[in-house]
């Protein structure tokens, strides 16, 4: 069973929210969630991102459920992909549009993740914080090769530079994660706006002990006092074995819009 909220904020300096989220759930121990932040001329950004939300809900909603989860989101996330793609090409105005996206299913107390971009996922975990996801940009592969601190990866100018994204090749590099998970932990998914923000210590503490809900309204909140300049969006999983789920997805905000292993 799972404690789910989500609350996207656009911000107090932007006019458009270029962030989107959503989720899909069948059955009590299954759910899937998935949060886009888009790129683009115009609209392109927003089209993009709810774009690939939508249609890896909908393809995972569709496909054979034999598949397994990690296949069934991968192939999910693919036809997201494409779709943006497509769509970039059919509508004017939009630019060469596209969207980072993090898609995780949760299924039989086993947590399969496909990322591409720089939103996170993070694991809260008998107090601690793990990032799940790696950041594909400029300024997180800098980190990796030990060029950059991850402190000053997390506002370098380079952070910007996206090197993975979905819509700007037919096929998209994916990153995929599976890890078991136990009752308590507690999934963080959310936009670059959010973590730039607030650094992983502070997450975590905003999160901790805390229902969905009220986690999302802390960390929204706590952004926006920060000052920052970027779309807000936060999605928090609290993960339990029997305990009754909080019904439905909220969402709230003054202004509101609408086994670890990588595979490269």
């Amino acid at each position: 069973m799972f404690d789910l909220a989500m609350l996207s904020d656009v911000g107090a300096r932007r006019a458009n929210n270029e962030d989107a989220c959503g989720h899909w759930a069948e059955t009590p121990g299954e759910i899937v969630i998935a949060i886009a932040d888009g790129v683009g001329g115009a609209a392109g950004g927003e089209v993009a991102s709810r774009l690939a939300v939508d249609v890896t809900l909908a393809a995972y909603r569709a496909s054979p459920p034999g598949l397994g989860a990690a296949r069934r989101l991968a192939r999910a996330a693919q036809e997201a992909n494409l779709a943006i793609y497509n769509q970039a090409f059919a509508t004017p105005g939009v630019g060469r549009m596209a969207t980072t996206m993090t898609a995780a299913a949760v299924t039989g107390g086993v947590l399969s993740v496909v990322h591409a971009g720089d939103c996170r996922l993070y694991l809260l975990r008998h107090g601690g914080v793990r990032q799940l996801t790696r950041d594909h940009n400029l300024a997180g592969e800098r980190a990796r090769m030990r060029l950059l601190s991850a402190e000053a990866a997390r506002q370098h100018r380079d952070r910007a530079v996206l090197t993975r994204s979905l819509g700007r090749e037919l096929i998209a590099s994916l990153d995929r994660v599976m890890l078991p998970l136990v009752p308590g932990d507690q999934l963080l998914l959310c936009s670059d706006g959010l973590y730039t923000a607030l650094e992983d210590r502070e997450l975590g503490a905003l999160c901790r002990g805390r229902g969905a809900l009220a986690a999302c309204r802390r960390l929204i909140e706590a952004a926006d006092r920060r000052g920052t300049t970027d779309n807000l969006t936060a999605v928090v999983l609290t993960v339990f074995d029997d305990a009754p789920a909080a019904s439905g997805v909220w969402h709230w905000g003054t202004r509101l819009r609408s086994l670890l292993t990588f595979a490269d």
